[in-house]
């Protein structure tokens, strides 16, 4: 199926910080706002260019980045990498990819700006601007729901570059960003479209808008904000998503990851995904990583390489029963090997578990020749159903307690994980009954951990419960106490993580520029 192009827009006022800092020189068909935004097309060339940031052809975003090595937790670990390395937590402030991740953000957040500034101008339907605008208020929340939830506060800056000498901005409180997300998002929701009306689900959608806010709301509730009164808006979010009767969990797990490596769309399952397009190889520059980095080791370039340097570690291993059908799918049983020219599959002992890699996204299953080394057209999914189900479960468990509700949007996933009819109770798979609100919520945790293992959200989950920094210093321990002697270097990213690591450091580009900016502690 043919991959819906976003294409990159050269916008006059993007900028690379939250500071003003411009190219020294401009062509002389430099785009500017007197002479763009006159058309519909235009402001939806102007939509893409804010999307694809999500997509940063460097591998931050969501080409690489964000499931990988800015999100470090207990669930992976990086092959060979032993010291100086982001990968095993050891940087600081200047730090090349934290300073570029910082930098796309605020590129997508101007973007946005300029789009939003200039909205009104052209003369067209009334609804197809609103969708725009919609759109644009989305994806500028969401940049900055990224930036709060990795930095802390961020300078909250609501209009567009006009000039290198515009005066600096401070940064504002996580509260302060937390209102102005929800201020965007809340607002989209009443202007993006429905998914019903789309074949793909790389743009953003009412229920796209509403599945997010769900996990906006369950990350105020925890910390640092703790507003717990949060978790009644993502239980009612939630409950949006589930009750629109627009999204379902696929009958077949493993189908999900293979139809984002062959380029399908799922809109039951998959709410919003973050579109590739192509492998670097043509005309098309916005290719991402997904299965290349975090794939399944293969040498082949035929069958689609990938190092594997992304390695589960025993601990994600042991969450899964040895019949739940995820671990053997999210976890590579096997990898490819070349002897004499030949390739094929060798799958490894019970005991090496710590020489397995993510099997989620398996480049065999690409279907465009020739394959790239290094890029492909993989979606990233940043919003599926079973997170919403778990969401609600969660959520619901702290309104009103181990609910039935909770229990079946519980157990629709774990069936779903062992190949059992979702409708259908079954005490061999289903969640134990009788559990008290705590043990719910840390059976939540370890079902989250399973489900969505790879996916960018484990980190995150830590951090807002609050069990980030124990969960890494005891992995740590395990990891000395039982890996091979070969392979014990896998507890160094956690032995490496102390309480600064709850965020990022702010880049040291931005602080050299903008005085108004305070570090982040013991940075």
């Amino acid at each position: 199926m043919m991959k819906r192009i976003l294409i990159c827009l050269l916008l006059a006022a993007s900028t690379m910080s939250a500071c003003n800092k411009f190219l020294e020189t401009e062509p002389e068909d430099f785009v500017t706002p007197e002479n763009y935004y006159n058309t519909e097309a235009d402001l939806r060339r102007a939509l893409n260019g804010v999307y694809n940031r999500l997509i940063d052809n460097f591998g931050r975003m969501y080409s690489r980045g964000l499931f990988t090595y800015l999100s470090i937790s207990d669930e992976f670990f990086f092959k060979s990498i032993t010291i100086n390395n982001i990968r095993v937590m050891e940087f600081d402030a200047g730090q090349l990819d934290i300073g570029r991740f910082w930098e796309t953000a605020y590129q997508g957040i101007d973007r946005a700006n300029l789009l939003l500034e200039n909205i009104n101008k052209p003369k067209m339907d009334e609804t197809k601007r609103n969708v725009i605008k919609g759109e644009a208020l989305f994806l500028r929340g969401y940049y900055y729901f990224l930036l709060v939830d990795n930095f802390g506060g961020v300078p909250l800056k609501l209009v567009s570059t006009k000039s290198p000498n515009e005066a600096f901005l401070p940064r504002s409180t996580v509260k302060e960003v937390y209102t102005q997300i929800l201020k965007d998002m809340l607002e989209a929701e009443k202007l993006v479209s429905d998914i019903n009306g789309y074949t793909y689900n790389e743009t953003v959608t009412q229920t796209a808008v509403q599945a997010i806010l769900a996990r906006v709301y369950l990350t105020m509730a925890g910390e640092p904000l703790k507003e717990t009164a949060r978790y009644k808006d993502a239980l009612e979010y939630a409950d949006k998503v589930i009750n629109s009767g627009r999204h379902s969990l696929s009958p077949d797990y493993k189908q999900i990851f293979i139809n984002h490596s062959q380029d399908k769309y799922d809109l039951q399952e998959c709410i919003w995904e973050v579109g590739m397009y192509g492998n670097q190889l043509g005309n098309a520059q916005l290719a991402g990583a997904v299965g290349i980095e975090n794939g399944l080791e293969c040498p082949d370039d035929k069958i689609g390489y990938s190092g594997g340097s992304v390695h589960p570690t025993a601990r994600l291993f042991s969450l899964y029963a040895a019949t739940d059908l995820r671990r053997d799918w999210a976890i590579a049983p096997y990898r490819y090997v070349t002897t004499n020219g030949v390739t094929t599959k060798s799958n490894y002992t019970a005991a090496q578990i710590y020489d397995r890699t993510c099997g989620k996204w398996r480049r065999e299953y690409e279907m465009s020749t020739p394959k790239n080394r290094s890029y492909n057209s993989t979606n990233f999914p940043v919003i599926r159903y079973a997170d919403v189900l778990l969401m609600k479960a969660e959520a619901e468990n702290e309104v009103n307690g181990p609910s039935a509700a909770a229990y079946n949007a519980l157990n629709m996933v774990r069936r779903r994980g062992y190949g059992k009819p979702l409708g259908t109770p079954d005490a061999a798979v289903d969640a134990p009954a009788g559990m008290d609100k705590a043990a719910f919520l840390a059976y939540i945790q370890d079902e989250r951990a399973r489900e969505l293992s790879f996916e960018a959200m484990r980190k995150h989950d830590l951090i807002r419960w609050g069990l980030y920094l124990s969960k890494m210093q005891s992995l740590a321990a395990e990891i000395t106490a039982t890996a091979p002697s070969g392979l014990k270097y896998a507890a160094n990213a956690a032995k490496n993580i102390t309480p600064r690591n709850l965020v990022f450091p702010i880049p040291n580009t931005e602080l050299t520029v903008n005085r108004l900016i305070v570090q982040n502690p013991n940075w």
